[in-house]
C-alpha cells in the first residue's frame, strides 16, 4: 500500500483515509465529458426526448439540446455546462 500510495499523483489521485483505498479521481470524472445522448424508440419518441429536454433544462440552465431523428426513433443531445451537472443529472433521472 505504502509503495502505491508513494507512486501516485497528488493532482489527479486521492486515498481514502478510512479505508486505504486509492481512486484516480481523472478516470471518475472527465472534465471535458459535458454531452449525453439518449437514444428514444417508438410513437412517442419525440414527445419523449422533448420532456427530457424540459427537464435538463429545468435543472441547470445551461443546458443545450439537439434532437437527431434515426431509424430507430429520436436522438436527443444534451450539452450540459459542467460534467458534474451531466452525471447529476444522471443519477437523479436513473440513466
Amino acid at each position: 500500500m505504502k509503495g502505491i500510495i508513494a507512486a501516485q499523483s497528488p493532482t489527479v489521485n486521492d486515498t481514502c483515509t478510512d479505508c486505504g483505498s486509492f481512486v484516480d479521481i481523472g478516470a471518475v470524472i472527465d472534465e471535458h465529458d459535458i454531452l449525453l445522448e439518449i437514444h428514444f424508440t417508438g410513437a412517442s419518441a419525440k414527445d419523449d426526448a422533448e420532456n427530457m429536454a424540459e427537464r435538463a433544462k429545468a435543472r441547470f440552465d445551461k443546458t443545450q439540446a439537439k434532437f437527431v431523428t434515426v431509424e430507430t426513433g429520436t436522438c436527443l443531445q444534451l450539452v450540459f455546462d459542467v460534467s458534474a451537472e451531466k452525471m447529476i443529472f444522471q443519477l437523479e433521472n436513473g440513466l
